[in-house]
């Protein structure tokens, strides 16, 4: 009986999705009054006219086209909206319109017959944007949200789905640390906001679990020549729904603390409910290094090389010279060639499994990715990952039940110790090989000159193997109608083990005293959060409130282990610990965080035109010392739809959406070190001892972020063309820095707060545009453009600081100091600077032209085409920054690029000492 029922039931949830799916009746889209012809008339072939007033949402509509279907007899409507036509009682009418969903609708013997269009593009405007503790359709946000879907970067070849984002947003700037697989990027939102590098980290969040956004150690190539591992590299492409950045204190605000540097929230892919689906993608590719630098041959070289000698008029010799008295004049190498001309490959498959019905659908997906190198040598970097998401809603509508369990592994081999892209930049054309025909190191002719191979250490080696495991569980009970209780609870855990090899064969076999080592690096990160919340939603008199309150408890551990080994006797026990002869620990730390919070939100909407949002939130962090733990945050952000109104909209009808709102609110900082409010000690090497390391500061307390913002968001053409601009200026004070102190004290520096204020103001545009669309071709255009402007606002007594050789007040962070040039000295024929304050040396305080090195606009414009079942996307990323022009060392023992020769023509734009740096 039990399982007659289900099944009836299932059979009434499927003949109500077929409703929701099948169009309805013709009868159905009749308005009452319509005029029909007598049954008997239905099949005959006379014709007569029909007659009509089509709109939209909006009035009426004129140029649309209304054909009679399988016929080329049609006509347009007039200015009105009519539209007059002679037809057959059994003819179709299509009505089309550019941007609006096409209509087939019969005649079946009327003479009036009025139709309402549908616009396609406004549906961007319904889409739901996920603002972290709520959803918000796109049209009714108060805040700064930018999206990016899923079948916007789907199919991007990348590792870290951060990396997507480059030149997809306003306001939001990545930038590559360099060319390793896995290696984390540089993110900001809306600029730099603290004095510490380290203070600048947005928020992660993953299906509602918050991830540590700071980069992973590493002793291997990405920790040494850049700022570590992605903390998101377990992520793929495949399995993300949508990537939202939150900007503006409306939108981070409910965050608090954690939200002052913006917030990124992605959210993964869950199943459907119209049965099973199985879904396979797989591509391959190559990749090389497409924009090489230009640089002198052999001839060019050591012409330049013997014209410095001549000019200096000092005698070249082996030992200042070997390259032009000891080295093959005729031998020519682009080393760019041998250090990363290689093809690296790329695979990437992905399989997912994902069904449901009404109440229950689920969606299972797995994943690989390969990326090879071009550097030489066998390295590569691997990594599989799996997602499973489950949702549920019982019978009674009541209890919803979703489960988001993501994990990943990944394993990156790497070269150990060597930058093979700075060091293919820097040999000279006519330099020896660096390997052997059997692949070993080439040494002979660079040790006759003094010289190391310049890829010494390449057989090293580093393997990081690491695993990474995100879950989260949402449970909500309708506990009355607009009345629901919600919980969220997430963990998360990473653990990496990295084991780099040096080899004594990487190194100058006249170096007897080497040994073969090995470096072990662990970590681990653990974290669990609880956030139980109470969610309110009611209309009355034409107005709605929705509310939620909720609490957050959260705590993470890290732990992190160093080992140094040496004394192997066999290069392949090398990382075999027991194998060592000498084990030493470099370092051993265990950190545990705890973190506390109250937030609120409350949302008012008025006849779906007025708009407010309240949001707070009291953070306590485990950072901070007694008495000063807590702290208050909140915003308010509002919104005026005015496009609805009939004034407006007859003032000007090409406008079909408008948009004002504004935002004001405080967020805050906690983005420290843990521990700087107590004395701290490390014990010595070897057992008994231990040594302090930290003096204590229990007075320091939290950044604030202060975040005003303005914008307009306006559609016009029906949609089809939609542009949004904003204006925002933050103000981040009371910056947490480690205050320097004197040597005498035996410590470098104390935690400790200081009144500089950084401000960071600026334009965002968006437009997105429909070029073509009809049921052929669909051209889409989205281009977005930033201009920051970034200063230190004020900073009291900066000259008697340790900032005071670094910043200046009144301008950007990102700047160079520099001497200003006094012109050519007559006696040496050098340059020289000018000493400002006359104390006959040159130092910090000569340093008076200020050299902006920041951004002064970037953005994106992004092109989707399709045509059928083929698509086409590019995307073209600008950037306007100034920068500095490197292997510009003429006449150096190193290698220079082709802008060197014309450097050196009489009257050359590069012997022109620029405006700012004249006398």
């Amino acid at each position: 009986m039990k399982n007659n029922l289900e099944y009836k039931g299932m059979l009434r949830i499927c003949l109500l999705f077929i409703c929701f799916l099948v169009p309805p009746p013709y009868f159905a889209h009749f308005p009452h009054g319509h005029c029909f012809k007598t049954f008997s008339n239905l099949h005959t072939q006379q014709q007569y006219q029909i007659s009509g007033t089509v709109t939209d949402p909006y009035g009426p509509m004129p140029g649309v086209h209304v054909l009679i279907k399988g016929t080329n007899t049609g006509t347009f409507t007039n200015p009105k909206g009519e539209y007059f036509l002679l037809v057959n009682n059994n003819d179709v009418l299509v009505f089309s319109y550019l941007g609006y969903h096409t209509r087939e609708l019969p005649v079946l013997g009327r003479t009036t017959m009025d139709v309402e269009m549908k616009s396609e593009v406004t549906e961007l405007q319904e889409v739901e944007v996920n603002a972290g503790y709520y959803t918000v359709k796109e049209k009714e946000r108060t805040g700064s949200i930018s999206r990016v879907a899923a079948k916007e970067i789907v199919l991007q070849p990348i590792v870290s789905p951060l990396e997507a984002l480059q030149g997809r947003m306003a306001g939001v700037e990545v930038v590559p640390n360099g060319n390793l697989p896995g290696m984390a990027s540089t993110i900001r939102i809306r600029g730099t906001n603290s004095l510490r590098s380290e203070g600048n980290f947005p928020l992660y969040i993953i299906d509602g679990v918050p991830i540590n956004s700071t980069p992973i150690g590493s002793n291997s190539l990405i920790g040494n020549f850049g700022p570590g591992a992605d903390p998101l590299n377990m992520l793929n492409l495949s399995n993300i729904q949508s990537i939202e950045v939150l900007k503006d204190a409306d939108a981070t605000a409910i965050y608090g603390s954690r939200g002052a540097n913006g917030v990124i929230l992605i959210t993964t892919k869950k199943g459907g409910q119209s049965g099973t689906k199985i879904e396979a993608q797989a591509y391959s590719g190559i990749s090389t290094v497409p924009n090489r630098v230009k640089v002198l041959d052999t001839e060019q070289y050591l012409k330049i090389r013997k014209m410095a000698f001549e000019n200096d008029d000092i005698e070249a010799t082996r030992f200042n010279a070997y390259d032009l008295v000891v080295w093959d004049q005729d031998r020519q190498t682009d080393w760019q060639d041998v250090f990363f001309g290689g093809v690296a490959p790329v695979t990437d498959l992905n399989l997912s499994f994902s069904g449901g019905n009404g109440s229950t659908n689920y969606s299972l997906r797995g994943s690989y990715h390969n990326q090879g190198t071009v550097f030489p040598g066998d390295y590569d970097y691997n990594k599989a990952t799996t997602a499973l998401n489950l949702n549920h809603v019982s019978e009674n509508q009541k209890l919803a039940i979703n489960l988001s369990v993501n994990y990943g592994a990944d394993t990156n081999h790497l070269v150990g110790s060597v930058n093979l892209t700075t060091g293919g930049l820097k040999v000279p054309p006519n330099a020896p090989p660096v390997f052997n025909e059997d692949g070993s190191l080439h040494w002979e002719e660079w040790s006759d000159v003094g010289q190391n191979n310049p890829l010494m250490g390449f057989h090293n080696s580093s393997t990081t193997v690491s695993y990474h495991l995100v879950g989260n569980m949402g449970i909500t009970y309708q506990l009355a109608k607009g009345l629901s209780l919600k919980a969220n609870l997430g963990y998360t855990n990473f653990n990496s083990g990295e084991v780099v090899k040096y080899p004594k064969k990487s190194y100058n076999p006249a170096w007897s005293f080497l040994e073969h080592q090995s470096e072990h690096l662990q970590f681990t990160r653990k974290s669990w959060i609880i956030e139980p919340q109470l969610l309110y939603s009611s209309k009355f008199l034409g107005a709605s409130i929705d509310a939620l309150i909720g609490t957050t408890f959260q705590q993470s551990n890290n732990d992190n282990l160093s080992i140094n080994a040496s004394g192997y006797v066999s290069e392949s026990q090398i990382g075999n610990l027991r194998a060592a002869g000498a084990v030493s620990v470099r370092s051993n730390e265990n950190i545990d965080y705890r973190y506390h919070a109250i937030f609120a939100r409350l949302g008012f909407n008025w006849d779906q035109q007025y708009y407010l949002n309240f949001t707070g939130r009291r953070d306590g962090s485990s950072r901070f010392g007694p008495g000063k733990r807590f702290a208050n945050f909140g915003a308010i952000g509002g919104a005026w739809i005015f496009a609805n109104e009939n004034s407006k909209r007859d003032k000007a009808s090409f406008l079909s959406f408008g948009k004002l709102r504004g935002s004001y609110g405080i967020t805050g900082s906690d983005q420290i070190g843990d521990y700087g409010y107590l004395d701290t000690y490390e014990p010595t090497p070897g057992p008994g001892g231990l040594y302090p390391t930290q003096l204590a500061n229990t007075d320091y307390s939290w950044e604030e972020n202060k975040k005003l913002e303005a914008a307009l968001d306006l559609g016009f053409l029906r949609d089809r063309i939609n542009l949004a601009i904003n204006w925002y200026r933050n103000r981040s004070s009371n910056q947490l820095v480690g205050y320097p102190l004197p040597a005498m004290t035996g410590f470098t520096s104390v935690q400790a707060n200081l009144p500089a204020t950084v401000q960071n103001t600026g334009w965002e545009v968006g437009l997105t545009t429909l070029n073509i669309k009809n049921k052929v071709i669909r051209w889409q255009t989205s281009m977005n453009i930033s201009f920051p402007e970034n200063k230190l606002l004020s900073y009291p007594d900066i000259e008697q600081s340790s900032h005071a050789n670094t910043y200046r007040v009144g301008q950007p962070l990102n700047i160079a100091l520099l001497y200003q040039y006094d012109g050519l000295d007559p006696q040496t024929g050098f340059y020289k600077m000018a000493d400002i304050n006359g104390d006959n040396r040159l130092d910090y305080k000569d340093r008076v032209v200020i050299k902006d090195l920041g951004r002064q606009y970037f953005g994106g414009i992004n092109n989707s085409i399709g045509f059928k079942n083929f698509n086409l996307n590019f995307l073209w990323e600008f950037v306007k920054q100034e920068g500095s022009l490197h292997m510009f060392n003429a006449g150096n023992l190193s290698m220079q690029r082709q802008e060197v020769v014309e450097a050196l023509e009489e009257g050359s734009k590069f012997q022109k000492v620029s405006g700012p740096y004249r006398h």
